[in-house]
């Protein structure tokens, strides 16, 4: 019977008209994006110099190459229940300088609506309707290079619209802040998503016939209330190598996740800070063909014995670079959970460059 309980899925979100600081607010932000980033379990941060920087770093656009570059990423996620997509369009906007427009979706659709599921005393299929619940985020990003050398600076200001069917939905706003630093061959970053702490506001729309099903079936009439998120920070380090003067290439990362809002099932959990680190590498051919593979997600798991083991999320990808146009697929948590488990990410990016 549990999926007859999706009232409590719908309004179980907020239901105080005081502003809340939850854990785990606005978590489709931190899925990640780029079949290339996933491949490599999110472990991007200090190596990402292209237009999906304006999700992992936005300070890696100062870095771009192109006059201009466009991506698409479809990633179907639980076996295609769930829809995740992400579009960005990068451009210089001086030799040390560049920006991004971009757009993210995570949407599950078709959902039952069992809110009149009874009718007199007796189930009547009938009378079930479907919706959406759909997290959108669109950002604007811009990065430069500053007078110090090997430094740059970034930003992101985003905008968040989260929709649960005709019900309810919310506006949000929040800043990431990020630098990234080249010493050498090695590439250090830092960035602070939610810096100036992210608000989502809260408003549910509903009939008097709603609120009458709700209460007599022992649920809550929800109210519109400011749901917080918390600053998280990702430090990264990364180094590319050639292999023995060769056209081979290999190129690891290494991030670790700081999050604010409580305690999680990560490798150091606290009640202050987490911390979650994320392993990646990279390895190339003639900057043509790309074999990638990552780790993280690290949690301790209990068994059924009461045992605890620490368990992760292992990912793998391939990369083709077609000179203008690369084309990278990966496939998350590979080999952990079975098919339902797993992420099918696919994405594209094409460079355009002004002819001379």
């Amino acid at each position: 019977m549990r999926k007859y309980l999706l009232v409590v899925f719908l309004f179980g979100l907020n239901q105080s008209n005081w502003a809340q600081v939850l854990k785990y607010s606005n978590e489709f932000l931190n899925i990640g994006v780029g079949a290339r980033a996933m491949g490599m379990a999110g472990s991007v941060v200090a190596s990402t110099k292209d237009v999906t920087a304006s999700y992992w770093n936005a300070s890696g656009l100062a870095q771009l190459k192109d006059n201009i570059q466009i991506t698409a990423m479809h990633n179907e996620q639980f076996a295609g229940i769930a829809n995740h997509d992400f579009g960005s369009v990068a451009f210089k906007l001086s030799e040390k300088s560049a920006g991004a427009i971009s757009f993210i979706r995570l949407g599950v659709d078709g959902i039952p609506n069992t809110l009149y599921l009874m009718q007199d005393g007796q189930i009547n299929h009938s009378l079930i309707r479907s919706f959406s619940a759909v997290d959108y985020a669109f950002m604007g990003s811009y990065a430069t290079q500053t007078k110090w050398d090997g430094l740059d600076l970034g930003a992101n200001v985003k905008i968040i619209r989260r929709v649960v069917g005709d019900f309810g939905g919310a506006w949000g706003f929040g800043i990431d802040l990020s630098a990234s630093y080249k010493m050498n061959d090695w590439e250090f970053a830092f960035v602070g998503r939610d810096i100036t702490t992210t608000f989502n506001a809260w408003s549910y729309k509903m009939s008097e016939a709603d609120k009458q099903q709700l209460l007599a079936t022992g649920n809550n009439i929800p109210k519109g209330g400011l749901e917080l998120t918390l600053p998280r920070f990702t430090l990264g380090m990364a180094r590319k190598f050639n292999i023995r003067q060769s056209k081979f290439t290999v190129l690891p990362e290494l991030n670790l996740d700081l999050t604010t809002d409580g305690q999680r099932n990560v490798l150091v959990s606290s009640k202050y800070v987490n911390l979650d680190p994320r392993m990646g590498v990279e390895f190339g051919y003639n900057d043509l063909i790309f074999l990638r593979g990552g780790y993280g997600t690290l949690q301790r798991v209990i068994d059924f014995t009461g045992n605890k083991t620490l368990n992760g999320m292992p990912s793998v990808g391939l990369g083709i670079q077609l000179k203008n146009l690369a084309i990278d697929y990966a496939l998350s948590n590979a080999f952990n959970q079975g098919l339902i488990g797993m992420s099918n990410v696919v994405s594209l990016r094409l460079s355009i460059n002004r002819k001379s």
